[in-house]
């Protein structure tokens, strides 16, 4: 199928960056003005800045949304899902919490996601590299 993009401009790919996988919920709080609290050494190992957009996929109840990340305690392993967003999860549910990022198409290619894998208590124990995703 032909089309008619102008393959003079550089496309830009909105490709998957990093996750926290299999993440244990420690807490909620309702009244909060909305955020994801998380052990600022999960952020690090999972390239996550304060204030950066997460994506939050509830492994136990389905439910997925979108906030920010703020640092919590570093050692803690405090997963602490803040505000209106926590109606939709409970202590003790797994989430995956994932960033993205914007990139030219040839980064992207070249673009290796950082996956943490994560045991029941929060703790590192394993941080892989994926992809690249070539062609």
């Amino acid at each position: 199928m032909k089309t008619n993009l102008d393959h003079s401009h550089v496309a830009v790919r909105r490709m998957f960056k990093s996750k926290l996988h299999r993440a244990t919920v420690t807490a909620t709080e309702i009244d909060y003005e909305g955020s994801v609290t998380l052990d600022r050494e999960l952020m690090a190992a999972a390239d996550i800045w304060q204030f950066e957009e997460v994506h939050i996929w509830n492994v136990t109840r389905g439910s997925r949304f979108t906030t920010y990340a703020l640092e919590g305690e570093a050692g803690s392993g405090i997963v602490c899902i803040n505000g209106a967003a926590a109606h939709l999860v409970e202590p003790g549910d797994i989430v995956i919490i994932a960033t993205f990022a914007e990139m030219p198409e040839d980064v992207a290619r070249q673009h290796q996601p950082k996956v943490v894998l994560l045991d029941a208590q929060n703790a590192i124990e394993q941080v892989e590299l994926q992809g690249p995703v070539g062609k």
